[in-house]
């Protein structure tokens, strides 16, 4: 271990020790961007930097089980990345089916798909539903892997559902529209009855929000990171929680 992991190590240690137990987000969701970016910077194919980014995930995941974080939510693949070429989303598809099949053996999760499955090829299908029904009784932290996740998507698909619903009871459509509000939308999302997210973070530099989780996001708390996802470190991710910390949450009002 060289002087600047001592010094990043003690550094580090000093920030944990001033969070505040009673301000830890519950929930965090994270945008693992900047993995082509990284592979380019390194010389290596993209393949490796989307191997990179899925060897971090389940270092994150440590640091957040250890900081009492409840739920993650990690943004894989989104509905618009599904339009690449196949010679790029196959082998990035076959990534992600390794990451969660990695996730749901380790026993510490819980895993939930966050997407549209049906617009997935069914491989990929068959690995979330796997992974899902594998660790249904796992008490450990709540994961949330988003594939062929996109916002306006889900909300689409919670309306869907919701009118599907109320057909199956033979409620009528005026009734429907007289009663009609945000819950009962809320209730048909792909993360319901879990907590909406209080922090979102974003490596990479970017700072938009790209479609992740446009519904439950309303009043989360955003951090933007310019490390690429490989490079980011857990000092990085305690400078998030810090940074979270130290804000004044007002949920609109």
């Amino acid at each position: 271990m060289g002087l600047r992991d001592l010094v990043y190590g003690a550094y580090g240690r000093r920030i944990e020790r001033h969070l505040d137990p009673a301000r830890i987000p519950r929930h965090v969701a994270v945008m693992l961007d900047g993995n082509r970016r990284w592979a380019r910077s390194v010389g290596e194919p993209q393949s490796s930097g989307w191997q990179a980014g899925a060897d971090k995930v389940t270092e994150f995941l440590g640091w957040c089980r250890d900081t009492d974080v409840k739920v993650v939510t990690l943004f894989l693949l989104s509905t618009d990345n599904l339009h690449r070429p196949a010679s790029e989303l196959t082998p990035l598809l076959g990534i992600i089916e390794g990451l969660v099949r990695g996730l749901a053996a380790d026993g510490r999760w819980r895993v939930h798909p966050v997407g549209a499955l049906d617009l997935l090829p069914a491989s990929t299908a068959a690995v979330l539903k796997e992974a899902a029904d594998a660790t249904r009784d796992v008490r450990g932290m709540h994961v949330n892997v988003a594939v062929g996740y996109g916002g306006r998507r889900e909300i689409a698909d919670a309306v869907r559902a919701l009118l599907h619903e109320h057909a199956s009871r033979g409620t009528p459509i005026e009734e429907l529209a007289e009663v009609l509000d945000v819950e009962h939308i809320a209730g048909h999302l792909y993360t319901r009855g879990q907590p909406d997210p209080d922090l979102v973070i974003r490596t990479s530099g970017e700072q938009r929000l790209s479609g992740f989780l446009l519904w439950q996001s309303a009043h989360s708390e955003f951090y933007f990171c310019e490390a690429l996802w490989p490079d980011f470190r857990r000092i990085d991710f305690l400078r998030a929680l810090r940074d979270y910390g130290e804000r004044e949450r007002r949920f609109g009002r």
